[in-house]
């Protein structure tokens, strides 16, 4: 396996600590530490601010960060963006240069979620977390700048999978439309038994072990039953017409490689228009870990690309 792995992302692999669940406090206060020892640089042309959805008797408020092109004229696409980590880790700020490059290069603004994460608060807490905060953008999307009928989901790993998971829920709700959805590696397959997810096992910053844990957290021990719906884990389900143009990717060494190439396969057979890119040699998460490498360079640019293609095409009509 190791030699497989591409050249420049091997070295990166190699310094990267492995991830540990069996202490999810500890483990999110170390990557606090880290990012706060790392100090990220701000892009003078966006502009900041956190932002919280307004209460409901049966939901919380939920934080979003809001990134919008300083001086901007006009209407914009926006982009509902959902962080990765398994659903256990992870926060906004830490896609915080990603999202300012979906401002800058694909002219939209950006929301970012500040779902739940489980234990804590397992399935649906993180979901419904999302779709209050499309709802949310949808309605403040004239105060925003933003044209309501060019709003996007993505997100990396589960934030893919909450991606896949929003874009369903959104449709069988009829909620806020999505012209674009954009579950990158995504983490919908809570069975964890495709060829893929069997056979990377070893330190490759996720593998079979970490996704076991980390879906019986957000499922509550329900994973690989009966008693999980799709819209926990979106690679159950059945039906995906009418979902929005879709783009996704993945790494050859991911374990999510199988869940999304079957993924891709269902929306093809569903009539969804889809965009799908495999890097050989790239393990889960690689472009995050090892940005400047050639083919993490690559990776991003065709996401962003793909972004800005699909949010800059003709509005969907009014409802």
């Amino acid at each position: 396996m190791e030699n497989r792995i591409d050249s420049e992302l091997r070295e990166a692999l190699l310094t990267f600590p492995a991830i540990d669940l069996d202490d999810v406090t500890a483990t999110r206060e170390q990557m606090a530490m880290a990012a706060e020892m790392i100090p990220l640089p701000i892009n003078e042309a966006v502009m900041i601010t956190d932002r919280t959805t307004e209460a409901r008797s049966d939901h919380p408020p939920v934080r979003v960060r809001v990134y919008e092109p300083k001086g901007s004229s006009g209407s914009l696409p926006g982009l509902l963006w959902i962080h990765g980590g398994g659903y256990v880790l992870g926060s906004p700020e830490g896609d915080e240069q990603l999202c300012q490059r979906f401002v800058t290069e694909s002219e939209c603004v950006v929301v970012s979620v500040d779902y739940r994460l489980a234990p804590e608060h397992p399935y649906p807490a993180g979901l419904e977390d999302c779709y209050m905060a499309l709802e949310w953008f949808s309605k403040h999307a004239a105060e925003l700048g933003v044209d309501r009928t060019r709003i996007g989901v993505g997100g990396q790993s589960a934030g893919g999978g909450l991606t896949a998971a929003l874009a369903l829920l959104a449709r069988d709700r009829q909620g806020p439309e999505l012209c674009f959805q954009m579950p990158l590696y995504p983490m919908i397959d809570d069975y964890n038994n495709t060829p893929s997810s069997l056979e990377i096992t070893g330190h490759m910053i996720w593998n079979h072990d970490l996704n076991e844990k980390a879906w019986a957290m957000y499922l509550n021990n329900k994973n690989g039953t009966d008693d999980v719906s799709a819209y926990a884990a979106p690679a159950r389900a059945n039906d995906l017409a009418g979902l929005p143009y879709t783009y996704t990717c993945v790494g050859q060494l991911d374990p999510f490689r199988d869940e999304t190439l079957t993924y891709v396969q269902k929306l093809c057979h569903a009539g969804v228009d889809v965009e799908f890119h495999l890097y050989p040699g790239a393990f889960h998460g690689f472009e995050g870990l090892a940005p400047d490498t050639l083919v993490s360079e690559r990776a991003m640019a065709e996401y962003i690309q793909a972004a800005t293609y699909v949010l800059h095409r003709h509005a969907l009509p009014s409802k």
